[in-house]
């Protein structure tokens, strides 16, 4: 079980990063919120933890160790996996999570991509009692930004290949980009970059628990 990495940070996308540690690239999949507190070239802590399967042994990352434990524990309800797991914490804080279990907020769940009214009531039922009290009392469901991205940077394509990582559609996973840029273009100033986190947050919202 590796428990932890501790290195340079050498490469960061939306989905994941890769962490020098000892002169071994670590790559480490991770939600927008974590990843946007690595900085290239920089050193960085992750709290980690390895999903082993027939073909593959993947590293998740967490910038916190609740986060990781939350996504551990997510993983006991039927049906959920990994990525589920993981766009759980990129739509919902480990509090917001545990509020939406503990009252029963179907809605607030089914914003989580893949999961649909069956699977919701599922959640509440298999994790009543498991994630513990809220460790505080901030509200929603808001995960930390990401820096915006710098203009000329396909931003655009990175929230589609996000998408597309937790299982949309190619094509569904555009036309939301898309919808979602062109109904934030009213409000962002025309020369201002896209932020990535926020764009997103804004697509799975759209999406919710629907499947394309």
């Amino acid at each position: 079980m590796i428990a932890s990495l501790t290195g340079t940070v050498t490469h960061v996308t939306l989905e994941r990063a890769v962490l020098d540690v000892g002169g071994v690239g670590y790559l480490v999949h991770a939600t927008p919120g974590t990843l946007a507190g690595l900085r290239v070239g920089e050193r960085a802590q992750l709290h980690t933890t390895l999903v082993v399967r027939e073909d593959s042994m993947t590293v998740f990352g967490f910038a916190e160790a609740d986060e990781r434990e939350v996504f551990e524990t997510a993983q006991s309800v039927s049906g959920v996996g990994p990525r589920i797991a993981l766009a759980m914490l990129a739509v919902l804080t480990p509090d917001a999570l545990r509020r939406a279990v503990a009252s029963e907020d179907l809605a607030a769940l089914r914003r989580i991509p893949g999961v649909g009214p069956k699977s919701a009531q599922r959640m509440v039922l298999e994790l009543s009692g498991k994630l513990g009290a809220p460790t505080s009392a901030a509200a929603g469901a808001v995960v930390p930004d990401a820096p915006p991205v710098a203009a000329g940077d396909p931003a655009r394509d990175q929230v589609v290949e996000a998408l597309v990582g937790l299982g949309w559609a190619a094509k569904v996973a555009q036309d939301t980009v898309d919808r979602v840029l062109a109904d934030a273009g009213d409000d962002r100033p025309a020369d201002s970059p896209i932020d990535v986190a926020a764009t997103l947050r804004a697509a799975l919202r759209s999406l919710g628990g629907r499947r394309g």
